[in-house]
């Protein structure tokens, strides 16, 4: 089969189901919609998982510790191991200050993204090097905003990033469906 019939192929299947990622950029808007409603419930939630996800590695870990005893690094094997159960149970044991500590460094992190961009920019010329310029500047503005409200922004800043993030593949995937439709 020629790649040129595959790719129809595969841009073809799924109009046949455009009403299914209808439904579920709607689920998704309506869930993202939910979350701007309570993001600091979002947050929390979202650290309890964290922290649950970060114990499972761990254990899962450990028992591959003990499936592996003649492993020259068994031992960091161990540490690691230990230190994401610590860990989990650390942002479980105290989801606050594991919000406010992960809204730090994403602020930080926006912020050293912004510079970047600057950096790249220099490196070009004309709209790329302005939309750089303005995806730095938004990022930095961010960073520093959140940075402003810190320690405040740690309980809101995750759960509203999901909740957008939401919204965002929600709307993205109505509008994908709605283009799956005419293409019929």
């Amino acid at each position: 089969m020629s790649t040129e019939k595959q790719e129809v192929r595969a841009v073809n299947e799924p109009s046949r189901s455009w009403g299914w990622l209808m439904a579920l950029g709607i689920f998704f808007v309506l869930l993202g919609a939910i979350g701007l409603s309570m993001v600091v419930g979002l947050t929390l939630a979202s650290m309890l998982f964290l922290g649950i996800l970060l114990i499972i590695a761990g254990c899962s870990q450990i028992v591959d510790v003990f499936k592996s005893k003649h492993w020259r690094a068994v031992i960091w094997h161990a540490f690691i191991a230990v230190l994401y159960i610590v860990g989990g149970g650390l942002v479980i044991y105290d989801p606050l200050l594991a919000s406010s500590l992960i809204t730090l460094m994403l602020a930080t992190v926006l912020i050293v993204i912004g510079l970047s961009r600057f950096i790249m920019a220099s490196t070009l010329k004309g709209s790329s090097a302005f939309i750089l310029i303005l995806a730095g500047i938004i990022a930095i503005a961010l960073g520093v905003m959140i940075i402003m409200q810190w320690p405040i922004s740690g309980l809101w800043v995750i759960g509203l990033f999901i909740a957008v993030e939401l919204m965002v593949d929600g709307w993205a995937y109505i509008f994908l469906a709605i283009a799956m439709r005419r293409s019929r």
